[in-house]
């Protein structure tokens, strides 16, 4: 794996884990609350992060895309159809954990993610916009992308979607972000652009979002006990 995929690997690890050591730093010597000391930065290590990705991936964002890749109708069709098939494994992994494992639907991740939002709405160009990009040229195009040459498409996109999802921290729900991260592979794959990925992830968090701000939390909890969703995020 080239260096410069390392390099953007330890940026997102930097972005996720920097707070514990500079959110105090803020807290001391600008006039916040802790809370608002990890948000702003949660928020600016984020948006670093992205910054600094974009520019080591540079190399491969802007070279010549193979003749088989998806044209820009392509890309819109591919979108539209790759988000109804993230959708679907969702609902199907949901149900399969609820009925099948006894795992009780919702998720703390996004919960937690929401609670922040309402609070602070800035916060949300987290996961509607850079998570989603950051997340799909790691974990497909870096990830996957090198598993692939070593590997047939399931295995790569098994270990990937694994990976993908224990960094959500939530082990229980791990059949769910598997089946996303195995779509999101899939539309790399048939594409052979990047952007489908980012799109269709971006879409589904996006969605997630809309409908849990829409909701207060019992209607949310209502929501969740009828339809057994969970969020994308």
């Amino acid at each position: 794996m080239p260096r410069r995929y390392w390099w953007v690997i330890i940026t997102y690890i930097l972005a996720q884990f920097s707070v514990l050591a500079f959110a105090p730093i803020l807290f001391l010597f600008f006039p916040l609350t802790e809370i608002e000391a990890i948000i702003y930065w949660n928020i600016f290590s984020f948006i670093i992060a992205l910054f600094i990705t974009l520019k080591l991936m540079q190399r491969d964002l802007t070279k010549p895309l193979p003749k088989s890749a998806a044209n820009l109708r392509g890309v819109i069709v591919w979108s539209i159809i790759g988000f109804f098939l993230a959708i679907l494994s969702q609902l199907i992994a949901v149900n399969i954990e609820v009925n099948l494992f006894g795992i009780e639907a919702g998720s703390e991740n996004t919960a937690i993610i929401m609670e922040i939002s309402r609070q602070f709405p800035l916060f949300l160009i987290i996961p509607v916009i850079i998570a989603p990009v950051l997340e799909e040229l790691i974990f497909r195009k870096i990830i996957f992308g090198t598993l692939h040459k070593r590997m047939n498409f399931f295995f790569a996109a098994l270990l990937s979607s694994i990976i993908f999802g224990i960094i959500h921290q939530e082990p229980e729900h791990i059949l769910i972000y598997s089946s996303m991260g195995f779509v999101f592979a899939y539309l790399y794959v048939r594409t052979k652009r990047i952007i489908v990925p980012i799109i269709v992830h971006t879409a589904m968090n996006s969605a997630s979002v809309a409908v849990q701000l829409s909701l207060d939390p019992e209607q949310l909890e209502r929501l969740q006990t009828q339809m057994t969703i969970i969020g994308g995020l």
